[in-house]
């Protein structure tokens, strides 16, 4: 069972900007992104938190690579359209892949008294999965929602051009089960109202956790 998601927790919604749709920058000539319906559902998680009075936060990154679309300089490092911040959320700036190094994200939180997040936003295998990582490892009761991220291509060290679809599939089943619980839009807007008992929780690194290779039954929908 996942215990209903209350005041102690935060959406957390990772650089919702129009610049991660510059899909040349980020995947080369052949660029291409997952998940096209990925604002939708950012769009819905923010409506449910905001219908529900449950905390909100954002990280903006503001890239020191000079040609970097997520810069706040330019008008790729605008707020997408519906998924702007407003008044007495948490927002942070960031200048890396973490929303927690080198911002006051952690402490923001904390004095929130918020011990658990469900996490959103872009890419699913570079700033989300990092910034998931390190709540998990700083104790944070954490969630992914999967269909709530997104991802472009990579190419690999050998020249091959790993599909993005590839890409997010690999990044959420690292993260299951070892530093958080991947759930759904779906799920999510679920917990916000009750507990669910058909829901497991599968973090790892706690006294209680699952061994690895119990750690893959909670239904992933992507």
């Amino acid at each position: 069972m996942i215990e209903r998601f209350g005041p102690e927790t935060a959406l957390l919604l990772i650089d919702v900007q129009v610049g991660v749709n510059d899909l040349r920058h980020w995947g080369g000539p052949a660029g291409r992104r997952n998940n096209p319906a990925a604002e939708d559902m950012q769009r819905a998680l923010l409506a449910t938190f905001r219908d529900a009075a449950l905390p909100v936060a954002f990280t903006v990154h503001d890239s020191r690579e000079p040609d970097s679309p997520l810069r706040l300089s330019l008008p790729t490092g605008r707020q997408i359209p519906g998924l702007e911040p407003a008044g007495g959320d948490v927002v942070v700036i960031k200048h890396t892949n973490s929303g927690f190094v080198g911002t006051g994200l952690e402490v923001d939180l904390r004095r929130s008294r918020i011990s658990r997040l469900v996490i959103a936003g872009f890419f699913t295998n570079m700033c989300v999965d990092t910034t998931v990582r390190m709540a998990g490892n700083l104790g944070f009761d954490t969630y992914t929602v999967g269909d709530a991220c997104a991802t472009i291509n990579r190419v690999g060290l050998d020249g091959v051009d790993h599909d993005p679809e590839v890409v997010h599939d690999l990044s959420l089943a690292s993260q299951n089960g070892e530093f958080c619980t991947v759930l759904s839009t779906q799920d999510v807007q679920r917990l916000t109202s009750a507990d669910v008992a058909q829901l497991d929780r599968v973090q790892g690194n706690e006294p209680a956790s699952p061994a690895p290779s119990d750690r893959t039954n909670t239904r992933i929908d992507v």
